[in-house]
């Protein structure tokens, strides 16, 4: 009986151990890409941080000013427009339908991103 007793928590831990490996990170993408239910970018160095994210129908990004001027948000098709941020000011938007989104700062043009909302 003793045996018997002992397997069980080794099978347990045989099926936690694989369940935990194929249980893999829900948002890595590759080529610099994230994915998650809400996802922030990061605005430095005249750059979106990450460039192109991936989200979910739903999802709210969020853009912070991380740089020491001022940097806007603004969707090429008007979907969205942030005022112009100061460092560590914030903007966000819900993206409630799927879609490709591009945008780019309003002040600094050349600094251009992309949501991807499936």
């Amino acid at each position: 009986m003793t045996t018997r007793m002992m397997r069980v928590p080794g099978l347990a831990t045989a099926v936690m151990i694989a369940l935990l490996a194929f249980a893999g990170p829900a948002s890595v993408k590759a080529n610099g890409q994230s994915s998650a239910p809400n996802a922030e970018v990061k605005i430095d160095n005249f750059v979106f941080g990450p460039q192109t994210i991936m989200v979910s129908v739903g999802a709210t990004v969020t853009w912070t000013n991380k740089d020491d001027i001022p940097h806007t948000t603004v969707s090429t098709e008007g979907v969205f427009k942030s005022k112009v941020m100061d460092t560590d000011e914030k903007f966000s938007y819900t993206f409630a339908k799927a879609g490709t989104y591009t945008y780019f700062c309003s002040v600094h043009p050349k600094m251009t991103g992309k949501v991807v909302v499936q």
